[in-house]
């Protein structure tokens, strides 16, 4: 649409666009729920090791590379989105999620399975992860933040929906047959939920701000290159930092409860449900916190948090039941947290005409995260005989990060432009 078509003549699902555009919200959490599934792997690690005759190693596999294909892809599908669309992108990547499942479920070795979970779909699913977010960011100029922290609560929330139906599935059908199921179903939903996936004309406003409109659209100093400026090394230190912690505590929830809190098996995998919902929602409060305040003041309170929580842990003794639900709410809180955060501060400090490729790039911070964090805490716990020992470096890096975001984590200062 050409920057003179009337903006009266602009609908959104058939109603005007400012009514329309928070149906996009949903309709990119539905992607990305399809896509958090990837956070479920460990509903099939127990069936396709009796299956398929793996050791606890290797049925881990396939979740390591899914979420390293899936950060990695990231900053290359981001270059890309503007060239072939946010639809097509969607779409392609939907297809090549459900073809990576479908390759998973006739998989007969570890290798086939790394080949189609871990690699063909964690590539779709970085292919297909920020165009939800992109879109809803564009059209939502005024509520950037909350907009952006609302649909990613679909892939924090998708092991509360995706685990409980992978695990029906798998106790009627067994394990690989459900990959095939689930696989077919998302490409499915993903093709039809692609064709809204599209973004607003360039010129576009939402009219309720229309006596605002100067002040949104008045310049704001950006750096000419986002790899130039300080405030992205500062950005990518602390996020890789919150993934780190935060997945190393996702990674060790359950084992910590059972080992150093002594609580029933049954109570600590009940337990990773409640922190998931913790997870979900901090991902709106965060984006809406963003939209007021200064991107490192957030990430402050999210150390903070974390720090906490460390503290709790470090603490805690055994039969401590309400000590380790609260820390471990704090760890998921503030990992859903950071990726509101992390894509919000994108916006704030750099162009947003080039989020997709600039957040692309940023994510990578997530991959790092991603892969020590899950390395790291079993190796503490291999090396100290404890996973106590764990939150004592968690707990070095929340004030590392503390550090980091208050010095560096702010707009760069322009010349003749006053810093936040």
């Amino acid at each position: 649409m050409n920057i003179s078509t009337p903006e009266s003549d602009l609908k959104l699902f058939g109603l005007p666009p400012e009514r329309g555009r928070w149906l996009l919200i949903p309709l990119g959490m539905l992607v990305l729920l399809c896509l958090g599934t990837v956070y479920s792997w460990s509903i099939f690690r127990k069936p396709l090791e009796a299956d398929l005759s793996l050791t606890a190693t290797e049925s881990l596999l396939p979740y390591m590379i899914a979420l390293l294909c899936y950060a990695f892809t990231m900053p290359i599908a981001g270059f890309y989105i503007t060239r072939m669309g946010t639809r097509l992108m969607t779409a392609i990547g939907g297809v090549i999620v459900g073809l990576g499942y479908i390759l998973a479920s006739f998989a007969n070795n570890i290798g086939v399975m790394v080949l189609g979970y871990g690699v063909i779909a964690g590539i779709g699913v970085g292919i297909t992860y920020g165009v939800p977010m992109a879109v809803s960011a564009r059209w939502f100029p005024d509520k950037k933040g909350l907009a952006v922290g609302l649909t990613i609560v679909g892939f924090g929330l998708s092991p509360f929906i995706t685990a409980p139906l992978a695990k029906f599935l798998i106790d009627r059908y067994q394990a690989r047959p459900t990959l095939f199921i689930l696989g077919a179903l998302f490409a499915v939903i993903i093709l039809v939920v692609s064709t809204t996936m599209k973004l607003p004309p360039s010129c576009w406003v939402p009219s309720q701000k229309n006596n605002n409109k100067a002040s949104m659209v008045a310049p704001v100093s950006y750096p000419d290159k986002m790899l130039k400026s300080p405030s992205f090394y500062g950005l990518w230190i602390c996020y890789t930092i919150g993934t780190f912690v935060g997945l190393s505590a996702i990674g060790i929830s359950s084992p910590v409860g059972e080992e150093i809190i002594a609580i029933d098996p049954g109570l600590a995998a009940t337990s990773v449900s409640i922190f998931a919902l913790f997870n979900g929602a901090s991902r709106p409060l965060f984006g809406w916190l963003c939209d007021r305040l200064q991107p490192r003041y957030v990430a402050i309170a999210s150390y903070t948090l974390i720090l906490i929580a460390c503290i709790l842990m470090v603490n805690a003794q055994e039969g401590q039941v309400a000590t380790y639900i609260v820390a471990f709410c704090l760890f998921w809180f503030s990992l859903g947290g950071w990726l509101a955060l992390a894509p919000t501060a994108t916006l704030r400090l750099f162009n947003p005409d080039d989020y997709a490729q600039n957040y692309g790039i940023v994510f990578t911070a997530y991959g790092v995260g991603a892969l020590l964090g899950t390395l790291v805490a079993g190796q503490v716990r291999d090396w100290f005989g404890s996973y106590i020992y764990a939150f004592y470096p968690m707990g070095g890096l929340a004030i590392v990060g503390i550090i980091l975001a208050t010095v560096m984590l702010k707009r760069d200062r322009p010349k003749d432009v006053v810093s936040e």
